[in-house]
């Protein structure tokens, strides 16, 4: 008897968690202004796509970076962008290739949840330092090939100092940028 009371307690007691997260959650969208939320992911979403990313991409992982949970389900997605599914599964294709999100599961569901990562411009930029080392190793290759004489080999040379530079400082950048981080106050 008491096992039974003991199940419908938590049973309850896990109804009354949800039904406070989900109060919660309608207290914050209340206050949400989803006009300026869209606005604010459409110039966003711009200026990604000026800088190289794919436009659809950019768009979801704007979506992504304003959503409060900075994860959604591919219906989220398409109904908040009115785009359709094979849009967010192509987006969501990029994105996760390029390690910017990453596929969980819905826990009970058969859905998936597109999440963004933890740190994520720490990591991106981390990545970029990795293939900053690659180029630099193949530029050095390619001005030994060509003779750091000839005018071709002294500009790849400066290239490849050019990019021993950048990823020195910024590891350096990245180092403070988290001791920074710790002094935050981000709520």
């Amino acid at each position: 008897m008491a096992d039974d009371m003991d199940v419908r307690d938590d049973a309850r007691d896990a109804r009354d968690a949800q039904d406070a997260r989900d109060a919660q959650e309608d207290a914050r969208d209340a206050v949400r202004d989803e006009t300026a939320v869209s606005r604010f992911v459409e110039r966003f979403a711009a200026q990604l796509t000026e800088a190289g990313m794919q436009r659809m991409a950019a768009r979801v992982f704007a979506q992504l970076l304003a959503s409060d949970g900075a994860a959604m389900t591919s219906a989220e997605l398409g109904e908040a962008l009115r785009i359709s599914p094979a849009a967010v599964s192509g987006a969501v294709s990029y994105l996760t290739q390029v390690n910017m999100v990453s596929r969980e599961r819905e826990p009970g569901s058969r859905r998936d949840r597109y999440v963004l990562h933890n740190e994520l411009w720490y990591e991106t930029f981390t990545r970029r330092d990795q293939v900053l080392t690659l180029w630099e190793k193949t530029l050095r290759e390619g001005a030994a090939s060509l003779g750091p004489d000839s005018p071709a080999g002294a500009r790849i040379a400066e290239t490849a100092a050019f990019f021993e530079f950048l990823q020195h400082e910024m590891l350096g950048l990245l180092d403070r940028w988290r001791a920074h981080r710790a002094t935050l106050d981000l709520g």
